[in-house]
């Protein structure tokens, strides 16, 4: 072996270990205390305990293959000629599954007036991986025009994003301005951030050098990166999991499934977009969005995309409206997800008036069928 290859061996070398030190040099400054945290938020009695968290997995399933091809996973409820189609993009470390709440209420509210379409990020949950180079918000975008090619080639949509799904919005709003208000009527951002995250508790985590060395890892030799997985999980989760809900009473059966998307996650994903989530700006996308009425909601202990972040965005946006949900944290569609559902029921009234008179006659027929 060479001078040149030995120590271009050294310094591969060097950077996985470095990987690995500093990864539990970031568990042991946030890890410990984040995770005792989650631990008290955690309440006894539990008004989920029975909820099939499985709903999304019967309805109609395809797969969406991206011009790079990555095979979507995407599921689809409603009749397909709906006259309004609704897209759910979901957030890091999470699945289509994260919006199961609205799922199961805004089917039952919209009934065959829209259709919904969900679909996991590539990279997660039933979706494949992807080259780590490819895990970008601008690629992300750009997937979720390919959804919308296949899935509502015609008709009027709306577009909801969580997290990371909202950053995808706003991505794909900057990539295809054309589609709107043509295609995209209206668009709901939710506890999201148009540019990086450098001015959250997550951004000063993002800052640490160990992160870098992680990515390292990933890309040069992902098969260590996977036999260390478990390690960077007790790194990350707890952080993860900690800034996932604010209220003082949640329920154990969703922190529980919010939990079990998280693990379920690729390291090499959460590895590579924990820094897309750090360096993406998006905020061209806004321009694009205030062509279209949008809804900006958040929680007001989000530790991950603090309300600052929300409040900006709809300053930014005229035809928005901000919902800022007490008590909540970062998955506050799953930790309020009332609040939630009635404003994405407000936001298709705004973006479809014509058929506000039908739906308002819907929802005084259930309010007179529950009592």
């Amino acid at each position: 072996m060479s001078d040149k290859e030995t120590s271009q061996g050294h310094g591969r070398k060097a950077g996985l270990l470095a990987g690995g030190a500093g990864l539990a040099a970031v568990g042991t400054a946030a890890g410990v205390s984040v995770a005792r945290s989650m631990r008290r938020r955690v309440t006894v009695d539990d008004p989920y305990a029975d909820e099939d968290f499985g709903l999304l997995d019967a309805d109609r399933s395809y797969v969406v293959t991206t011009p790079d091809g990555v095979p979507l996973a995407v599921r689809e409820v409603g009749p397909q000629d709906a006259p309004l189609t609704v897209v759910f993009a979901h957030g890091f470390c999470l699945r289509m599954g994260a919006f199961h709440f609205q799922r199961a209420r805004l089917a039952e509210e919209w009934g065959p007036q829209v259709r919904m379409v969900f679909y996991d990020q590539r990279g997660h949950g039933q979706s494949a991986e992807a080259p780590p180079e490819t895990y970008t918000v601008e690629q992300l975008g750009q997937d979720l025009e390919t959804v919308l090619a296949v899935m509502a080639p015609r008709g009027p949509v709306a577009l909801v994003g969580h997290s990371m799904g909202g950053m995808t919005v706003l991505s794909h709003a900057r990539q295809y301005p054309q589609r709107y208000p043509t295609r995209i009527v209206g668009a709901a951002l939710i506890a999201s951030a148009a540019e990086g995250v450098s001015r959250s508790p997550l951004g000063e985590i993002l800052k640490n050098p160990a992160l870098e060395a992680a990515r390292f890892a990933v890309r040069y030799a992902p098969k260590t990166v996977h036999r260390g997985r478990g390690a960077a999980r007790s790194v990350l989760g707890p952080i993860l999991r900690a800034a996932s809900y604010g209220d003082e009473k949640i329920s154990p059966s969703v922190v529980a499934f919010s939990e079990e998307m998280m693990h379920g996650t690729p390291i090499a994903t959460l590895i590579e977009f924990l820094h897309a989530l750090e360096v993406h700006d998006e905020t061209g996308g806004l321009t694009t969005l205030a062509k279209v009425p949008t809804l900006i909601a958040c929680g007001d202990r989000d530790l991950l995309t603090p309300m600052e972040y929300s409040q900006e965005m709809a300053a930014a946006l005229p035809k928005s409206e901000l919902v800022i949900v007490g008590g909540a944290g970062h998955l506050v569609q799953l930790e309020r997800p009332e609040v939630i559902d009635d404003a994405l029921v407000r936001l298709v009234q705004r973006a479809t008036p014509s058929k506000l008179v039908a739906m308002t006659r819907r929802l005084r027929e259930r309010v007179q069928k529950h009592g």
